[in-house]
């Protein structure tokens, strides 16, 4: 009888050892499908690109592509369905700018200088590799030499071995100083050869005469656009750009600084139209140079004052002295690229600048690497709506 019972409490411990263990793994279950789902939920979501075909899809080179500008043009790219290749040694660039692609099957990030050769198969190149503010092409003045030089050699190289097209980043300083406003194509500048910024200048307009040289010697199919002022999200907050230091010394209510006596001239486009003047001109059939900017002309001391009443500040403004080889006007002549390109820039000075604005707040509240500050295309975030921004009205100054 004892025994009989013994047996019992031996069979009663060993069934409540199994539910325990039973309710342990039901446990470790639920743990491992939480685990699952939170898993799943931090896998990467891309947006809805355009389907082409393999005979519309192209195999694109974006030198600089975690850049500025050359994030941007990525963007573009990749929504249209095209294969992107961004090449970059992330001096100025970002991979934070172009994060949101890693991973997509469509995108490939090379972290290279193209001061050495790149050996890959494309059908066009974006050669848009360059520091271009001040702070950063005076900060090592050879280097940007060498960029702007046997960079360009490099891929102008590349599109010799592949048979691709070509789209050479220039830039409105190739006109240094100018004496003829607005500026067109066929001025050939006012340039400082021996001062500091003529590491920037003068490179860039070698290059230039690169790309003509490799066009006629070797059969290269080439596009060089002039690149004017530009701004937007993703600017880098210390790039020392008339724009960013303007909105930065606004929002933390700081003496807004004019070098000068802010009566020299520029003018100023918005980043969305840049890269639609870029794409059209690469698919366009115009070789020689060509201005890619916004007519519309403001003084420094006009801009600085309409960025800080956007933003709402009460810093002063004050004027120092002037910078060494600073243009007194800049404008272009845009004729060529509304004749070629069907194309003008088409959003606001208001509009642009209160998306810098929002951008350049939002990264001053950044405190965590969680809270980074991450700009995406109006095409990710508003997928039906197209873009409503105006065009621009001078009487808004």
């Amino acid at each position: 009888m004892f025994n009989n019972k013994y047996n019992v409490l031996l069979l009663l411990s060993a069934f409540f050892n199994i539910l325990q263990l039973i309710s342990c793994q039901d446990d470790r279950i639920a743990e491992l499908e939480k685990r699952i789902t939170d898993l799943e939920s931090r896998q990467q979501q891309y947006p809805e690109v355009t389907f082409l075909s393999y005979k519309d899809r192209r195999r694109i080179l974006v030198t600089g592509g975690a850049g500025f500008v050359g994030s941007h043009l990525v963007d573009r790219l990749m929504l249209a369905g095209h294969e992107v290749i961004v090449a970059d040694n992330f001096f100025t660039g970002r991979k934070r700018n172009i994060e949101h692609w890693i991973g997509h099957e469509n995108f490939e990030l090379i972290n290279h200088d193209i001061v050495n050769p790149l050996y890959i198969e494309v059908d066009q190149i974006y050669h848009l590799a360059s520091p271009a503010s001040p702070p950063h092409y005076m900060y090592n003045p050879v280097k940007t030499i060498k960029v702007n030089s046997i960079g360009t050699i490099n891929m102008l190289g590349l599109a010799r071995r592949v048979r691709a097209r070509l789209l050479f980043a220039s830039t409105s300083e190739v006109y240094g100083d100018p004496e003829v406003h607005p500026q067109k194509e066929t001025y050939f500048g006012n340039v400082n050869p021996f001062g500091p910024r003529s590491c920037y200048d003068e490179s860039k307009r070698v290059a230039e005469a690169m790309c003509y040289a490799y066009a006629q010697q070797e059969g290269i199919s080439i596009r060089i656009a002039r690149i004017f002022n530009t701004y937007g999200p993703r600017m880098h907050m210390n790039d020392g750009r008339v724009v960013s230091n303007f909105i930065l010394q606004a929002l933390q209510n700081e003496p807004i600084t004019i070098y000068g006596s802010g009566k020299q001239t520029r003018s100023f486009q918005y980043v969305n139209d840049l890269v639609d003047g870029l794409i059209a001109l690469m698919n366009s059939n115009y070789s020689m140079p060509m201005n890619i900017g916004n007519p519309d002309e403001y003084t420094i001391e006009q801009f600085a004052f309409k960025i800080r009443n956007l933003v709402g500040s009460q810093a002063s403004v004050v004027y120092k002295d002037p910078v060494v080889d600073d243009p007194k006007q800049r404008r272009p002549d845009i004729t060529l690229a509304q004749t070629w390109l069907n194309w003008s820039p088409k959003i606001s000075l208001n509009d642009g600048l209160n998306r810098t604005i929002a951008y350049f707040r939002n990264e001053l509240l950044v405190r965590h690497h969680s809270e980074r500050n991450v700009f995406l295309p109006d095409e990710w975030l508003y997928p039906s709506n197209g873009n409503t921004m105006r065009t621009t009205d001078k009487n808004e100054l």
